[in-house]
């Protein structure tokens, strides 16, 4: 470890003065393929193997997957370790040397071979370098996955299962790295099925999701919206209409911002209900900001149009509710602006505004 970090140290501070071209293992794009002259003698050239072939013909998309033969690089020249070799390269791709060695250190250890595996099935997929720096960075346990039994099952789950297409695979990936070290068995297809049973059928919108433990991450935020008076329909109802939901710690954001919507706002539940994109909002630079200013106006918007409305037409609004008065209930606008949506009268009195 200490020679690790002593070598991460030392290539941090020459890396301005090393030319990217000088690194041994810094290649230009990929080839097509690679000549039999420098294929390994284990590996059978790429179109008669079994294996190879079989993977690609059974993913439907309009570029198939491309499993390539192992790269083979430079040699180095015998006056530099291997592991020196490894970081160069790593660095070479945009990834933290430094953050990795201290995150992940068995990242680092990963044989140089499985390493630039990942990284050319990725570019052969897609992937630009400064992507998969970036890859990497979030998620370093990608380096030590394996192409056939870790990487390109995750691809051929969020193709086949998830139906994402293949326009949109690379998007996906770059949303959540970690989709990438998850366990298809044991971690992906169980969160798409629970996510399913609860009526969120697109799960395509929201991949992010996928990563995550049904048991640990959903379960608690259901249970903590049926604590504070929910129903289980209810809260069902609010996650379905806004999967983020299930992105938010509950003593960070949940109970502080239902708390001040119940106790401060004095708004019912039911808005709640059909608008649990209130938890999106900052609390603080947004909600309470613009409760205030409702509230020394005598206004009061609904919800989603106090919220949703930029700076500048939450300021319209305000001064057009500030300025008007209930029309008469013979007016053909008494429903929609006093009983859809009630505005502030010539009384003082706070009522509703659409």
């Amino acid at each position: 470890m200490a020679e690790t970090l002593g070598l991460c140290n030392s290539i941090a501070a020459t890396r301005t003065a090393i030319p990217k071209h000088q690194h041994l293992l810094s290649a230009p794009p990929l080839p097509t393929s690679i000549p039999a002259s420098v294929r390994p003698p284990h590996n059978p050239p790429s179109t008669s193997s079994p294996s190879s072939s079989s993977s690609s013909s059974s993913i439907s998309l309009k570029k198939p997957f491309r499993i390539p033969n192992p790269i083979i690089t430079s040699p180095s020249p015998s006056s530099r370790p291997i592991l020196q070799e490894k970081l160069l390269f790593l660095e070479s791709i945009g990834v933290d040397v430094l953050h990795l060695a201290d995150a992940r250190p068995s990242a680092i250890d990963a044989p140089l071979d499985r390493i630039l595996s990942v990284v050319d099935f990725l570019r052969s997929n897609g992937f630009p370098d400064s992507e998969l720096g970036r890859i990497f960075n979030l998620c370093p346990e990608v380096l030590e996955s394996s192409v056939r039994d870790d990487v390109l099952p995750v691809f051929t789950f969020l193709l086949r299962e998830v139906g994402v297409s293949g326009d949109d695979l690379r998007g996906v990936i770059n949303r959540r790295p970690r989709l990438l070290a998850c366990s298809v068995p044991d971690r992906l297809r169980p969160t798409l099925y629970f996510l399913q049973s609860l009526g969120i059928a697109d799960v395509r919108k929201h991949t992010a999701l996928l990563s995550c433990d049904a048991e640990e991450k959903f379960v608690p935020r259901l249970e903590f919206f049926q604590r504070v008076g929910f129903s289980r329909r209810d809260a069902v109802s609010m996650v379905r209409r806004f999967p983020p939901l299930f992105c938010y710690g509950v003593e960070t954001n949940l109970r502080p911002k239902f708390e001040f919507l119940v106790n401060d706002m004095q708004r019912g539940m039911d808005e709640l209900r059909d608008f649990p994109q209130y938890f999106s909002f900052s609390l603080e630079n947004r909600i309470k900001p613009r409760h205030m200013v409702s509230v020394e106006n005598r206004v009061r918007l609904p919800l989603a149009v106090m919220l949703r409305l930029t700076d500048e037409r939450f300021r319209e609004k305000i001064e057009v509710c500030v300025g008007s008065s209930q029309p008469l209930s013979s007016s053909p606008l008494w429903y929609e602006t006093v009983v859809g949506s009630p505005c502030r009268d010539g009384s003082g009195q706070a009522v509703y505004c659409a």
